[in-house]
């Protein structure tokens, strides 16, 4: 075996606070496949230009990019697949309630596994920022570095 598989996964989509506010967070499950689970544990996912939509109903996560399973034969997984998110009927219901708003959407923010090794999406109902508040961002968290030399 040439990867090592790694227990605990925690991985970040930094780019998204960044380029959106978080108005609400969810945290879903994910259909897989077995091969799916594997490069997941070996941290070989993209969530470059992901995102949540409704299909019949049901909330599918699309341009989730996980990359083949090294050591998988002709039963590997399709890497670009359209993934079932694992939602409560409540929630599901909130956010489709919530899309209606003009400028919103869904997108993912964390991908980790919980402590029984199940795959766990963090998903966010967002509003993607204009390029002053972009800056703003980038303005606070300077200021807040600096802060933080002066106080060490």
């Amino acid at each position: 075996m040439s990867e090592k598989i790694v227990k605990k996964v925690d991985i970040k989509n930094r780019k998204a606070s960044f380029e959106y506010f978080f108005i609400e967070e969810f945290t879903t499950g994910m259909a897989l496949t077995g091969t799916e689970i594997k490069s997941i544990r070996q941290g070989k996912v993209n969530f470059q230009d992901a995102y949540c939509l409704f299909m019949d109903g049901e909330l599918y996560i699309r341009s989730l990019h996980i990359s083949p399973y090294t050591e998988g034969t002709h039963y590997n997984h399709d890497p670009m697949r359209d993934r079932k998110l694992l939602i409560t009927k409540r929630e599901r219901k909130k956010l489709t309630e919530n899309l209606k708003d003009q400028g919103l959407t869904i997108i993912p923010v964390r991908l980790f596994t919980s402590e029984r090794g199940l795959a766990k999406l963090h998903i966010a109902l967002a509003k993607g920022k204009k390029l002053y508040d972009k800056r703003d961002t980038i303005k606070e968290r300077d200021v807040k570095r600096e802060t933080d030399r002066m106080n060490f």
